[in-house]
């Protein structure tokens, strides 16, 4: 019974095609999977008339997603745009029509100066706009496929074939399922009129029939691409080279009928992977000329400025006094006896600071005292020689311990040991000077760590550019998020992520609800999320069939 339906089809076919100039192709496809059901001649390259308007639309639509217009952007009628033959909208060169009225002149009346007008809009002109549109048609998987107008109007090298038109036609399915009605409306307002449908009578005359395109030209003949559904199924067909309308209208009754009959009613719908586009990418350099300074062959040299050596300064010790001062070689002697017979070293002491009793001449006369009482040979008795410094000891103030030698000082356990350092103390003071300390160099100053680069070349002289700080929120972690999709309005949204937060609270807890106004729609995400719980709280939603996606940083 299948073998008499097709070979009535054929028979159908070929007959009025023997009249007719156009060969004829034809190919039937279940668009679930995109799997062929029928074909022929479906490789075979032939004028697709108006059916071209469908990548012109296409072209449209993948603009205004990505940004670049938008459906109520104005477009600038050419007078190459006005001139186009009918079907045609019946634009004036110089006016301005919003896009969404071009767009439903050439999807429902065909009209060739509106296609023509969104390609020079889009592209700036309609021979960079049909190769874009042929590019595209490569990156659909349409292979055998050349387009060299936005109309569809017969031009030697413009051409496709049945099996690329129904390709296209999935595409325009699944692809922009929010612009797809446009095909199966029967009429529409375009602005400046109100415009017809091409395709009504499929429409209104096969059951489940909701688009998409007719065509028609001498060279081309009767042309259609039609979509059908049936409970769980859908067929997308294209017939190239109808002898009629009605005759065009027939087979492809014909080609779904025995589809629907032939597709099994529950399958795995496999949707079409996004157009991976190729681009070229253009790398300009600009040619400066080197200045002399960045030229010269000589090399580079590094100037390393430190800090001044610190100043030697020669310590005063006994050794080095006056030989002339008698108090100070009494003292020096007495010294050098007990320190030979206790093995002590003195250490060095801060600065003593003078009595409040000690004013005027009373140093002067304590001094003089004391020499007067200094017996003939000193080092017989060290205990009388270290005894005669007492009235000059007694005018000091006991020095403070030096924290560089706790060590040597603790050694000193007698009171010996630190009547005589207060006696090496005055000893070595310098004439005229009342205070009695022992000298010492000044500390170095500590060396510069800065580090002077030589000139080395153009710029090195001006000013560094600012430095800038780059903060990161305390949870650097948690730039994940997880995205619901695009909804009509900001209440939908708002309430799908708030039944999601409540359902997944454990996941979502730490989340930030976000909701983007895009042109598109209301984006609702889920932000401020770890990678982990991003990828868990999506696996969650996936589950529930909840489509969602999961956004990285």
């Amino acid at each position: 019974m299948t073998a008499r339906l097709w070979a009535f089809i054929i028979l159908a076919v070929l007959a009025p095609a023997a009249l007719s100039a156009a060969p004829f192709a034809a190919y039937v496809m279940d668009a679930r999977t995109g799997k062929p059901v029928y074909s022929q001649n479906a490789d075979t390259k032939l004028h697709p008339a108006s059916l071209t308007k469908m990548m012109t639309l296409y072209m449209a639509f993948t603009a205004i997603e990505r940004g670049q217009v938008r459906l109520d952007s104005k477009v600038l009628i050419s007078s190459n745009a006005a001139a186009e033959p009918p079907s045609k909208l019946g634009l004036r060169a110089g006016q301005r029509i919003e896009l969404r009225y071009l767009i439903r002149a050439a999807a429902i009346k065909s009209a060739n100066d509106a296609a023509t007008a969104i390609g020079e809009g889009l592209a700036g002109s309609e021979t960079a706009f049909a190769q874009q549109m042929t590019s595209m048609a490569r990156a659909l998987g349409m292979r055998n496929t050349r387009f060299l107008n936005a109309n569809g109007l017969t031009q030697e090298g413009h051409y496709s074939t049945a099996h690329d038109m129904s390709i296209l036609g999935r595409r325009l399915f699944y692809d922009f399922p929010q612009y797809y009605n446009l095909f199966s409306r029967r009429s529409a307002d375009a602005g400046i009129k109100k415009v017809s449908s091409t395709n009504r009578r499929f429409l209104d005359g096969y059951q489940g029939a909701d688009g998409i395109k007719t065509g028609y030209t001498r060279a081309a003949g009767f042309n259609l691409t039609a979509s059908a559904q049936r409970g769980n199924k859908r067929l997308i067909a294209t017939v190239f080279g109808g002898t009629s309308t009605a005759q065009r209208n027939q087979v492809m009754g014909q080609l779904l009928d025995s589809g629907f009959g032939r597709v099994p009613n529950r399958v795995r719908e496999v949707r079409p992977q996004k157009p991976q586009l190729l681009t070229q990418k253009v790398v300009r350099r600009a040619k400066v000329e080197p200045k002399p300074a960045a030229t010269r062959p000589e090399p580079q040299r590094l100037v390393l400025k430190s800090s001044e050596p610190p100043a030697r300064v020669v310590r005063q010790t006994a050794s080095t006094a006056a030989v002339s001062d008698p108090l100070a070689a009494a003292v020096r002697k007495a010294t050098q006896a007990q320190l030979s017979s206790s093995a002590l070293r003195l250490t060095a002491s801060a600065r003593p600071r003078l009595r409040p009793a000690v004013r005027g001449n009373a140093l002067q006369d304590a001094l003089e005292t004391a020499v007067a009482a200094t017996p003939t040979e000193p080092q017989d008795n060290p205990a009388q020689s270290a005894s005669l410094a007492a009235p000059v000891l007694q005018a000091s103030a006991r020095p403070a311990r030096a924290p560089r030698s706790r060590a040597s000082t603790a050694a000193l356990g007698n009171q010996d040991a630190e009547a005589i350092a207060r006696a090496v103390a005055a000893a070595t003071a310098p004439d005229g000077q009342q205070s009695l300390s022992l000298l010492a160099s000044p500390a170095p100053k500590p060396r510069s760590e800065t580090v002077i680069l030589a000139a080395m070349g153009e710029g090195d002289i001006s000013n560094p550019e600012a430095l800038e700080i780059v903060s990161r929120p305390e949870e650097s972690g948690r730039y994940w998020g997880v995205n619901l999709g695009l909804y009509r309005s900001h209440a939908e949204a708002e309430k799908l992520l708030l039944k999601t937060a409540l359902q997944d609270g454990t996941v979502l807890d730490g989340a930030d609800r976000r909701i983007a106004d895009t042109i598109r729609g209301f984006d609702a995400n889920f932000v401020n999320l770890s990678k982990a719980d991003a990828y868990l709280a999506c696996d969650r939603l996936r589950a529930r069939s909840q489509k969602c996606k999961v956004v990285g940083p």
